[in-house]
């Protein structure tokens, strides 16, 4: 079953038939062709397996998990794919990253999006545990679900990442992360996390290493 659903989830990935002077690759998602333009210098400039096992999930889940009108924040959005995807079912998305990562963001999410969701997705500044409150009123800024791919990986910054899911998590909100399991520091981040939060698997791939969580703020899980 996991060989043959990582297989689905490879084909929505296709490439240029001819060399282009911008790498890009495309995907199939939420009945639209979604073309990604990536950078090779740093890690939040590719698409990782993590974020096509999410988008994967949004779509052939879109039942039980109906983004239509909720409000929903990516973190670490890199490329922009499952902010993208998220946008494509309905949602009202922003889309977050480091300051230098949101030229190509932006220019990914217009690209993929204008004139083809109910609502336009914003692109916006999110440096994990930075001007939280200032920047993310917890008063005014609600959002449904948290969605996250591969953000664990190997940086210094595992205490502020927990800190901004903890800031932007509200009582009813659902986090949706994608995981991929590296090192041992990392996954330890797995146990940390669980302080704050209940965490069920969803989806297991292991022959990608990467595992599904839904969480919520402890007691509020269904």
């Amino acid at each position: 079953e996991d060989e043959q659903i990582v297989t689905d989830i490879m084909r929505r990935r296709f490439f240029p038939a001819l060399l282009t002077h911008k790498a890009w690759e495309g995907f199939h998602f939420a009945g639209h062709e979604i073309r990604i333009t990536e950078a090779t210098d740093c890690y939040g400039a590719v698409v990782w397996p993590s974020a096509l096992v999410l988008c994967y999930f949004l779509e052939t889940n879109s039942k039980q998990y109906n983004l239509v009108d909720k409000n929903v924040i990516e973190i670490g959005a890199g490329t922009g794919l499952v902010s993208i995807v998220a946008s494509l079912l309905g949602a009202l998305v922003t889309a977050t990253d480091l300051p230098e990562l949101l030229g190509n963001l932006q220019h990914n999410v217009l690209q993929n999006t204008k004139q083809k969701c109910k609502h336009q997705p914003c692109v916006k500044e999110l440096s994990w545990g930075i001007d939280l409150e200032k920047n993310f009123p917890r008063s005014s800024c609600h959002f449904d679900y948290i969605m996250a791919a591969d953000v664990v990986y190997h940086h210094p910054f595992l205490d502020e990442l927990l800190l901004t899911f903890d800031h932007l998590c509200q009582k009813d909100t659902v986090i949706l992360w994608a995981m991929k399991f590296r090192l041992d520091k990392e996954n330890q981040f797995v146990g940390r996390f669980q302080t704050l939060f209940d965490l069920e698997v969803i989806s297991n791939f292991p022959s990608l290493n990467i595992t599904l969580y839904k969480a919520m703020r402890k007691g509020r899980m269904k």
